[in-house]
């Protein structure tokens, strides 16, 4: 059964901490592919000189801007802070168990915490510091979430490592809202929340307690650039995926029950804490833990943060269908464009988007795509004249700011 949970959450992502021994921090120009800057004009609208007002700094904005009212307006929520939310519960599980579990020689745990360091990070802190190519397609703007051409909400919190590892730490957790331009439907949403571990050991506790450990090195002999370290030994290798193994299915087994480092090595993993929620608890649709109702939420207010919890869904709304179609700019466009853009006017009464047919004129060779939006409110009945407003406004906004042509 922790096999199996394990590949239900979906989303974690695992790897080894190969850190260099000396990063330049200088900023790495990075290239934004497939976005369109009118595209940005439906977010937070922007004009020669101005600025984005978040978290008490000021961001002059560029061409790299694209960050939406809908997405800035989650900006500083931290549902992961906020006592008896869904999320708040899972953080304070995955803590309870590395405080337990790892303890240092003074009986203090062995991992800190870190849940309210800003979202608000470089573009040099989210790409350039891991090692990110600067033509590498995860830049893109199409799926992330820019401030201007240097700073942006952080796409993972593998944004702070390199601060925390230079700071001298090796053992530790992050907690914390991440941003992505994505699709739409009941698994995806533009801000999510991530929890990452990680973890460096020293060839002395690495090798500790192996029969004839002190011959054993972490290093191949190979060379050694600024930017990364040798090649890991085999057996280094194979000791760092066993405790890496070791501790997710410890940690799992908890929660579910039965069910830059010189001369060191280590590992790190990332939990998308929705996926766990949405599991542990049965919550269908991930917009549910932005809900400010207290059917919702009252089901969370719990006296064991263990306790178990099954939630009981609220009446469930009539859906309201509608259909967009319209043939696609020459250059340029992207579907993440026009699902932001849908987020941006319908807000959180559209449920899912689906492209459901393209179709290439033969004689012209212009592409048309029909996208069937489904909205359903999550507290009340939609009336179809109600929707109708909204989605004329997505057939306007589409028109004026991607550039397609309607065929509506």
């Amino acid at each position: 059964m922790v096999c199996s949970a394990l590949r239900r959450v979906a989303h974690m992502h695992v790897y080894l901490v190969r850190k260099a021994s000396s990063v330049s921090k200088g900023h790495h120009h990075h290239q934004a592919l497939g976005s369109r800057p009118a595209a940005s004009e439906f977010a937070a609208r922007r004009a020669p000189g101005s600025v984005v007002e978040l978290l008490g700094k000021s961001y002059p904005q560029d061409d790299y801007s694209n960050l939406s009212q809908k997405v800035l307006s989650r900006v500083g929520r931290n549902l992961h802070n906020q006592q008896h939310h869904p999320l708040w519960l899972i953080k304070e599980r995955v803590k309870e168990h590395f405080y337990k579990q790892y303890v240092g020689r003074f009986g203090t745990p062995m991992f800190s915490v870190y849940d309210d360091l800003s979202p608000v990070v470089t573009t040099w802190q989210n790409f350039d510091s891991l090692l990110i190519p600067p033509d590498h397609p995860s830049r893109k703007k199409g799926d992330n979430y820019y401030l201007n051409g240097n700073h942006m909400l952080r796409a993972h919190t593998s944004a702070h490592q390199w601060d925390l590892l230079h700071a001298g730490l090796d053992a530790f957790l992050v907690v914390g809202d991440v941003y992505r331009r994505d699709q739409i439907d009941s698994q995806h949403y533009p801000v999510f929340h991530q929890l990452e571990g990680v973890r460096l050991f020293s060839k002395h506790e690495l090798f500790a307690g192996i029969k004839d450990g002190e011959s054993l090195q972490l290093f191949e002999q190979s060379s050694r650039s600024a930017y990364k370290q040798e090649t890991h030994t085999m057996e280094a290798t194979k000791l760092i995926e066993f405790d890496l193994k070791q501790t997710l299915i410890r940690l799992v087994t908890h929660i579910f029950g039965d069910a830059g480092a010189q001369d060191r090595i280590g590992w790190a993993f990332g939990l998308g804490l929705e996926r766990l929620a949405m599991i542990l608890y049965d919550i269908p649709d991930i917009r549910l833990f932005w809900s400010e109702d207290e059917r919702f939420l009252k089901q969370f207010r719990v006296s064991d943060i263990n306790q178990k919890v099954k939630f009981q869904p609220l009446s469930k709304y009539p859906a309201v269908i509608n259909d967009i179609s319209f043939w696609l700019p020459s250059e340029n466009y992207t579907e993440n464009d026009f699902y932001d853009l849908v987020r941006t006017v319908g807000g959180d009464l559209v449920e899912k988007v689906d492209l459901i047919d393209k179709f290439e004129h033969p004689k012209t060779h212009k592409t048309s795509h029909c996208y069937r939006i489904t909205y359903r409110h999550m507290e009340r009945t939609l009336s179809q004249r109600e929707v109708g407003r909204i989605h004329q406004a997505v057939q306007e906004a589409a028109v004026q700011l991607l550039g397609v042509e309607g065929r509506f």
